[in-house]
């Protein structure tokens, strides 16, 4: 993992088409932006995983009724 010490107004640029600046800082919370290309997906990780974690029981349901579909 890179740790970075960034102020507010400042960014990093990531892959040459990500740009993650600071917006705010107040107490505890930083308020970051992110601009990415629309291609580019960008969640919360909370989110992040339970979209994998949705799939993965999806895709074991589907295996279940696929091989059902088999017998």
């Amino acid at each position: 993992m890179l740790a970075l010490t960034r102020k507010k107004g400042e960014s990093i640029v990531i892959n040459n088409n990500i740009e993650i600046s600071i917006l705010e800082v107040k107490k505890d919370q930083v308020k970051i932006g992110i601009s990415a290309p629309k291609d580019v997906p960008v969640y919360r990780k909370e989110v992040y995983l339970q979209i994998q974690e949705e799939n993965k029981a999806s895709m074991d349901v589907s295996g279940i009724e696929a091989l059902k579909d088999l017998l």
